[in-house]
């Protein structure tokens, strides 16, 4: 497909994950989304705590998340967060009670219906909290609505994977980065390429797997749109789990693997730390 038909299919896929009840493709706990309870218990699985969890409004977690960039962010009171594909706002509503009322988190998603479902979720966000903090923009991550130098933090939790055109991501994040900010990002990466008929599958791309790049790459990317001190921790609990809860997508992955492989042989959950340099001379434009 080409670049705006993929983005065409995620925002169709997640659309309807927004206004689902229940998970979009088959019970149990999936990428593509989740029953409340099944999403509880993944988030809890990958590192989310009883007080991140506690601010959450009903239904801000739909299960989408592989990792927590909020705890590798290190996040302080009066920065300003950014996130990237911020979906129901679930991470957004975390960052915020971390950043205080000196602080603010906006959050950025492509998908109308998930824009709605955050900005209603943000009305008990700030009954909940008493913070007015947060903000929800509609846009494209590789077109980030927000101004050059202007963020301290850019946060991402299984996102990127679904962009078209990942280098562009990176280099809208190094943009709207000041000097000295940094970057904390969940999300899946691949440590081999995954047979043909796994990437061609629709369910798997809004399942955030097909769109998946290697390890190496993601690096490489994050290296040319000129951000450094980058660490990279892949992470096999979540991918383990996934497999572990019999999810039906990763039932579907698996059939198509050569005998004797496991899920955990291709994809991992991959986290990544970096920043961009103090003092900048690299051309981070558009």
């Amino acid at each position: 497909m080409d670049k705006e038909s993929v983005r065409q299919k995620v925002r169709e896929g997640y659309g309807k994950i927004a206004v689902s009840e229940g998970a979009c493709c088959g019970s149990g706990v999936s990428c593509c989304g989740s029953s409340p309870a099944a999403a509880e218990e993944l988030v809890r699985h990958i590192g989310y705590s009883t007080d991140d969890l506690a601010v959450l409004p009903a239904g801000a977690n739909m299960g989408l998340s592989c990792g927590n960039p909020t705890a590798i962010a290190a996040l302080q009171p009066g920065e300003f967060v950014l996130d990237l594909g911020a979906g129901g706002g679930f991470d957004v509503f975390i960052a915020g009670r971390k950043l205080g009322a000196t602080g603010r988190a906006i959050g950025v998603d492509m998908t109308p219906e998930m824009l709605a479902k955050a900005r209603r979720n943000a009305v008990d966000y700030r009954e909940r909290t008493g913070l007015d903090n947060i903000e929800f923009r509609l846009g494209e991550i590789e077109h980030l609505p927000v101004a050059d130098a202007s963020v301290d933090v850019v946060i991402s939790n299984c996102v990127i994977n679904l962009s078209p055109d990942k280098p562009q991501v990176w280099r809208e994040m190094a943009r709207v980065l000041k000097p000295g900010g940094r970057v904390a990002v969940s999300d899946l990466a691949l440590l081999k390429p995954l047979p043909e008929a796994v990437v061609g599958m629709v369910e798997a791309l809004i399942g955030c797997i097909a769109g998946a790049v290697l390890v190496s790459e993601t690096e490489q990317m994050a290296h040319a749109a000129g951000l450094v001190d980058i660490v990279l921790t892949p992470k096999s609990d979540y991918v383990n789990g996934m497999t572990d809860w019999n999810d039906p997508l990763y039932r579907q992955i698996l059939a198509h693997l050569p005998d004797g492989s496991k899920a955990v042989d291709y994809i991992t959950s991959l986290e990544l730390q970096a920043r961009k340099p103090a003092e900048s001379a690299h051309n981070n434009q558009r």
